[in-house]
């Protein structure tokens, strides 16, 4: 029905607004969860619809929310602090050596607690350890960004999308990682050299002499431990067969139990690290794209997307995936063209993964983490132009894609019984 069409469609530009506005910091469901309701009651989406959705999205919502908890009282036990110490001592006041650990640090953390992780709880650390240090923030903070979406390829937990990937795939959590290391590493290489050409300037000169004071921080043995099981439970889950969702969350009760019991955190905080109403708004935006794809989009996009799953295929899945998510947001991308490519294979879903992933470093709006990296930027009392912003991704990203994609490629070939 065209009315249908037409409300859907307006009603995922409309949520898609607001999550990027968030005007007097309202969260993204206040919007979401009522157009999600207004697409029911006026038939642009049956209930069987909804509910089909909603219950394929929940145990992605669950793992989600286990690895928010995970990231916030791991940055309560002080790893994050730990880690900006780790960079600062062995960075040795110089520039690169520096961005060589914020690479790596941001990669580990994105791959481990997802990219949220990196830009919500590292971002801030960054900018401390490069005032420590005394060397200019600038390349070194927007290595946050670029890392948190570009190097959330490797593993399902990594990012949203990746786990909806996983989820419409059903490939384990080990085959997964084993196909995508090759494009994660090809991702970081590139970014990295880009990073040097563009920032040579920043790299080359320091801000001023750091004092280098700060209170010894210990590793917080206990959060780095249960870290390190939960992730060895993700590789031992996919073996048998149990959702991963069930080993972050005990992992995440773990943590939780400790932490209230030597007064780290309050219950209620534990319960706000979950973040309701961001969950919410990922339930409801499922169902408002699900509108919109049932109600004709669907149809027009089979007449765009590649028919096979050769090289050049892939190279035009990850190119469409990376121009709709700059168009409306990574997630919202990512839920139109999985059902379409999931019919090609493997390579083809995957290749859409890496134009959602690694896309979103073209513009602001490609990814919701992005947005809210430029209001950590801002809070700091730096500017992250959208020139400079825009100049340093399309010198880095369409690179970063096409290697990624030709890395894919070869990662098909190479493993493609075992998937």
């Amino acid at each position: 029905m065209a009315g249908a069409e037409i409300l859907a469609a307006v009603l995922l530009v409309a949520v898609l607004v607001f999550a990027v506005v968030r005007p007097r910091g309202l969260p993204e469901a206040v919007v979401a969860v009522p157009a999600a309701l207004l697409v029911l009651v006026t038939g642009g989406i049956g209930w069987d619809g909804a509910l089909q959705e909603t219950g394929q999205l929940l145990p992605v919502v669950g793992f989600l929310a286990a690895v928010l908890v995970l990231s916030e009282l791991c940055a309560r036990d002080g790893l994050f602090e730990w880690a900006g110490q780790f960079m600062g001592r062995r960075s040795r006041g110089q520039p690169q050596r520096l961005l060589v650990l914020v690479f790596a640090v941001a990669a580990v953390t994105t791959t481990v607690l997802s990219l949220d992780a990196t830009v919500v709880l590292l971002t801030p650390v960054v900018f401390a350890t490069a005032a420590r240090v005394g060397v200019r923030p600038r390349p070194h903070v927007y290595a946050c960004t670029h890392i948190a979406n570009g190097g959330s390829l490797l593993l399902p937990v990594s990012n949203l999308t990746n786990l909806l990937a996983m989820s419409a795939l059903g490939i384990g959590f080990v085959q997964f990682g084993l196909v995508m290391l090759l494009p994660w590493l090809a991702v970081l290489v590139v970014e990295y050299l880009a990073f040097r050409w563009y920032f040579a300037g920043d790299l080359r000169l320091a801000a001023g002499a750091g004092d280098g004071s700060a209170d010894d921080v210990p590793l917080p043995r206990f959060s780095a431990a249960v870290l390190a099981l939960t992730l060895a439970g993700f590789v031992v889950a996919s073996f048998v067969h149990v959702e991963v969702a069930w080993v972050a969350a005990v992992g995440a009760l773990v943590l939780a139990v400790r932490a209230v019991a030597v007064r780290q955190v309050r219950v209620r905080e534990v319960a706000g690290a979950l973040n309701l109403p961001f969950l919410a708004f990922v339930l409801a935006l499922g169902i408002v794209v699900k509108a919109v794809v049932d109600n004709g989009l669907a149809d027009l996009m089979r007449h765009i997307v590649p028919g096979d799953d050769s090289l050049l295929a892939l190279l035009g899945w990850a190119a469409l995936a990376a121009v709709l998510a700059n168009l409306v947001n990574n997630l919202p991308a990512v839920l139109i063209l999985l059902p379409l490519a999931v019919g090609g294979g493997v390579g083809p879903a995957l290749a859409v993964l890496i134009g959602v992933n690694v896309g979103p470093n073209l513009t602001y709006v490609g990814s919701l983490a992005t947005l809210l990296w430029r209001r950590i930027v801002h809070a700091h009392d730096h500017e992250a132009p959208l020139m400079e912003f825009t100049w340093l991704g399309l010198l880095a990203t369409p690179v970063a894609i096409v290697a990624a994609v030709l890395a894919l490629w070869g990662s098909v070939q190479l493993f493609g019984g075992a998937l």
